[in-house]
């Protein structure tokens, strides 16, 4: 659209900057002794000041140059939109390895955490036994005391 919108005014601009116009005035007189003015406007594009070869090739390189710019804004568009597109791959492949990490930690964590409370319970049986056999140690010497 821009392209469009620049060659149609290089383009009016080197019309305009051309066209030589010539106003002439012509009066008649008539039979019966009034008067007739005419008027003509005469548009001319003189040939020796305005070569239409050089127009077009003005024309040519305007849109050549319009074509340029359009296709080094498209690249750069490109670029710029493959970049994003890389980073939001990697951003979400980290963010992928990161939850991979937290949850292979929290299985670690987890497991840790059952194995202490099975040591702590079978510390706590082991205490339990010990103070059991320590009380039938103790009811048996009462016993034996009583019945002396």
């Amino acid at each position: 659209m821009k392209k469009q919108i620049i060659a149609a005014l290089a383009i009016s601009v080197f019309a305009v900057a051309c066209t030589k116009s010539t106003t002439k005035t012509e009066q008649v007189e008539n039979p019966d002794g009034s008067v007739t003015t005419t008027s003509t406007t005469v548009t001319e594009t003189p040939s020796d000041v305005v070569d239409t070869s050089k127009i077009n090739k003005a024309k040519e390189d305007v849109k050549t140059k319009v074509d340029e710019a359009g296709d080094k804004i498209d690249n750069a568009a490109q670029k710029a939109k493959d970049k994003i597109d890389a980073t939001a791959d990697k951003t979400k492949q980290d963010l992928n390895k990161a939850g991979q990490d937290i949850k292979s930690e929290a299985n670690k964590v987890g497991k840790d955490i059952k194995s202490g409370a099975q040591e702590v319970g079978k510390d706590a049986k082991e205490a339990a036994k010990k103070g059991a056999s320590k009380v039938e140690e103790a009811a048996r010497k009462v016993k034996e005391d009583l019945s002396k």
